[in-house]
């Protein structure tokens, strides 16, 4: 090596910037932007729904995120993961009335548990529900309590697959379990691909942003189809995301009761 090519790699070398000692080592974060878009949050039922419609916006936006915002949404579904399970209640859409999931979502094991309960329609879907990415295991009740026991009763359940087309239900499940991500999402690419700040909000005391997430692969123009109400340190509050065959959004509320870890159920029957 020549004198002139040693000293260059000399400097190359001293201006390499170190990692501060203090920096916070958060797992390496996700490659691309969309995994906090639709794909990545309904999982499965991405085929089932053939679009999504944007919800209301809040007050004061749309506008680019500012790096503050952008790393709040970068880490939302992280700190859903970091808490291990999260209390949930989901509103499901229908057309003949609504259903409400009250309930406990692990986002470490990837499997929620609670009560469905009818809005406004009969109570023949009313009772306890366990459910993963893949399944649902439902015990149908008469009188279905406002939550559900934090051990499952032994007798009674059925199992079926979880549908990835035509139940409201099955989409509003995949939706909540697909809120929690075991790493950070990348926040450079979240403004780049269409996530923006709609506003600022109060839910439950805690007051929040509203922003909406970016375009998934693929699907250009779904920016904002999925739209998340986050606190100061990226804890997700509320997310909603209107589904095209549905009249009303689906909405998944956090902390709106004490939250109980999920427990295996008993034995199923297959549903036939």
């Amino acid at each position: 090596m020549s004198a002139s090519n040693r000293a260059r790699s000399e400097r190359i070398r001293q201006a390499a910037p170190g990692r501060p000692a203090d920096r916070r080592r958060w797992p390496r974060s996700r490659p691309a932007a969309a995994v906090i878009g639709i794909a990545a949050v309904i999982g499965v039922a991405a085929v089932a729904v053939a679009a999504f419609l944007v919800a209301d916006g809040g007050a004061g936006g749309p506008r680019p995120l500012t790096a503050d915002e952008a790393n709040r949404l970068a880490i939302t579904r992280f700190r859903n993961y970091q808490a291990q399970g999260r209390a949930v209640t989901i509103t499901v859409p229908g057309t003949a009335g609504g259903l409400t999931v009250t309930g406990s979502v692990d986002y470490r094991r990837k499997v929620g548990y609670g009560v469905v309960q009818g809005t406004g329609r009969d109570k023949s879907s009313d009772g306890l529900i366990q459910w993963t990415p893949t399944s649902v295991h439902v015990r149908p009740m008469t009188d279905a309590p406002a939550h559900a026991p934090a051990s499952p009763p032994l007798p009674g359940w059925h199992d079926r697959p979880l549908l990835s087309s035509g139940s409201a239900l099955d989409t509003s499940l995949s939706i909540a379990l697909g809120l929690g991500g075991d790493r950070p999402d990348n926040a450079q690419l979240l403004p780049q691909n269409g996530a923006a700040w709609w506003g600022r909000e109060q839910v439950d005391g805690h007051r929040v942003d509203v922003m909406t997430g970016p375009s998934s692969p693929g699907h250009s123009g779904t920016a904002g189809n999925v739209r998340y109400w986050i606190g100061s340190d990226g804890t997700m509050y509320r997310v909603r995301v209107s589904v095209a065959s549905q009249p009303e959004p689906v909405v998944v509320d956090f902390d709106t009761h004490t939250y109980v870890p999920v427990k295996p159920i008993p034995v199923t029957t297959p549903t036939r």
